[in-house]
């Protein structure tokens, strides 16, 4: 694992909590040797997670669609900012260089990103390590309706447990290191392996 990539909101939320560990995840990406690709955004935690590992000496890959660059949220002092034409390729492109996707606290375009990557995961598309930093019991709820859909029964168990929860950031990259995918759902040939 090489490129961590984080996806969270463009907001710095109600509480400075948010943002220190938004900061606290930078610091403990350059701690272990490891970039960061999110969304190139200079706002919110976005802004303070990419700042964060800059401080510390490490290097920031940000992608960007052109519509949030012109409208002057990017940010200009990254290692490398990638400007898109579309926010699915945004996407596509953080999906390509990322060798592990983390949610931190965020909106509907948080959890719209994490959870493609966690379907594609689950679909075989990549082999990828998926999870949240647990913020003050932000992703509470959510894990909640994750539990639900499986005693519903729309979700295999084995499939549930992919997600890794963390409340620490170190705790969170520790079981990144140690994580082996479970069997695909539907085996996909080409998945895209990662190297530890």
């Amino acid at each position: 694992m090489k490129t961590v990539c984080v996806f969270c909101g463009s907001s710095p939320g109600s509480d400075p909590t948010y943002s220190e560990a938004a900061k606290a995840t930078g610091v403990a990406l350059v701690c272990r040797g490891l970039q960061l690709v999110y969304g190139g955004g200079k706002v919110g935690l976005m802004g303070a997670l990419a700042d964060a590992v800059l401080s510390a000496g490490g290097r920031v890959v940000g992608v960007i669609p052109r519509v949030l660059a012109d409208s002057e949220i990017a940010h200009q002092g990254l290692s490398e900012l990638q400007v898109v034409e579309t926010m699915h390729q945004r996407k596509a492109r953080m999906a390509e260089l990322g060798d592990a996707f983390i949610a931190l606290p965020g909106g509907a375009g948080t959890l719209e990103e994490i959870f493609e990557q966690w379907t594609w995961a689950q679909l075989g598309v990549h082999v990828k390590p998926c999870g949240f930093l647990n913020v003050k019991g932000y992703f509470d709820p959510l894990l909640e309706m994750i539990r639900r859909m499986t005693a519903e029964q729309f979700m295999r168990p084995e499939y549930a447990s992919m997600l890794m929860v963390e409340t620490e950031p170190e705790r969170l990259f520790a079981k990144f290191a140690a994580y082996h995918p479970p069997t695909r759902k539907w085996p996909v040939e080409g998945a895209i392996a990662v190297e530890s």
